[in-house]
């Protein structure tokens, strides 16, 4: 992706990487199933991979390191992602326009519409990890096909 990044745009590229998880990072895993509203299949992407870091995608896809989304937790507790505050979220990721991923307790990812926390307005991007996975790797393939990414996890509504 990055051999003719610096030729197409102008600028040498940033940060793309998916970085293999080590010790401490399933160590976190471990930690973040113990939580009730995290997904399995979450957990099993964290036993693998410690992070995704694509700046130079579109607007660029982060998915977080479990300890950062532990952190998160504790500091600032769950997301609300019900209309009804009965079901909660853990924040995964983010686009590079300030835009967050959410796990919900079923598995679903969702997207928030402006980058604010408070009282968020999601659109649902994918049914699992599996999914929103399958979608980032489609925006890489096109990227590096093109130099566009796409569809966008960050930008599509769905439901």
């Amino acid at each position: 992706m990055t051999d003719e990044f610096e030729h197409r745009h102008g600028f040498p590229p940033g940060t793309n990487e998916v970085r293999p998880a080590d010790h401490n990072d399933q160590a976190a895993a471990r930690a973040l199933a113990q939580a009730s509203l995290v997904p399995a299949d979450l957990v099993t992407f964290y036993d693998s991979i410690g992070d995704i870091t694509w700046a130079d995608v579109g607007k660029g896809y982060f998915v977080d390191p479990v300890g950062d989304v532990l952190l998160a937790l504790k500091e600032y507790g769950a997301v609300d992602i019900g209309a009804d505050h009965k079901a909660s979220g853990l924040v995964i990721g983010s686009n590079g326009g300030g835009l967050s991923y959410i796990a919900g307790p079923g598995g679903v990812i969702y997207r928030t519409r402006t980058a604010s926390l408070d009282e968020p307005e999601l659109d649902k991007v994918a049914d699992d990890v599996r999914q929103f996975l399958e979608l980032l790797e489609r925006s890489l393939a096109r990227f590096v096909a093109v130099g566009e990414p796409g569809y966008q996890p960050s930008t599509a509504r769905q439901g």
